[in-house]
């Protein structure tokens, strides 16, 4: 899917035969497109084809109900049940404006909390060993199952596509790969 410019809302139309038009990539979509355009923050708007009508927010009402019917389950029975006694209700216009300030305040506070932890990550001693023992794990990964560590395509053996190793770091990929030929001598022994 093409890359949007900031600012720019994709329009997408819906025909009658319930097929969905991306007219910035000239293809059809589907729902699961359309979902992951929001988690990417691709701004877009649904139009009815015939009509011109927005129908953007059934769209997403629909994604929702798609999601929620798989078992990808958030939303609360209990939730579910208070916010469809507040339709018709006297603070019916002020849901909305309630529930949208309260999704961004709880966006907010996941993104300090992230922060929070990266920068207590950051200078922590254990989680540099964390990491140094992410960084052997990937290692062995790569000797065991050569391949399964490519990165975007390419050669395993691309010396660019992986990170500068460091000596010490070399020392450990040579000695894993002596101790996995001492154990693959043994195993042929044993098979013989």
């Amino acid at each position: 899917m093409a890359k949007v410019k900031d600012g720019d809302c994709v329009i997408i139309k819906k025909y009658a035969n319930r097929r969905l038009y991306n007219t910035q990539s000239s293809s059809y979509i589907t729902l699961d497109h359309l979902a992951q355009m929001v988690r990417e923050n691709v701004d877009f708007k649904v139009v009815d084809a015939k009509t011109g009508d927005d129908i953007t927010h059934q769209i997403l009402t629909q994604i929702i109900m798609d999601e929620e019917a798989s078992g990808e389950q958030m939303l609360p029975v209990n939730f579910l049940r208070q916010l469809i006694s507040m339709y018709g209700n006297s603070m019916q216009g002020l849901v909305p404006h309630y529930l949208e300030a309260s999704m961004d305040n709880f966006r907010d506070n996941q993104q300090k909390l992230r922060s929070a932890f990266e920068e207590s990550f950051g200078n922590n001693p254990l989680a540099k060993i964390a990491k140094q023992n992410l960084e052997m794990f990937k290692a062995a990964t790569a000797a065991f199952m050569p391949g399964a560590m490519q990165q975007e395509g390419a050669a395993p053996s691309d010396p660019a596509a992986s990170e500068p190793a460091t000596a010490e770091g070399e020392d450990e990929l040579s000695t894993l790969r002596a101790q996995m030929a001492a154990m693959q001598k043994k195993l042929d022994s044993l098979g013989k």
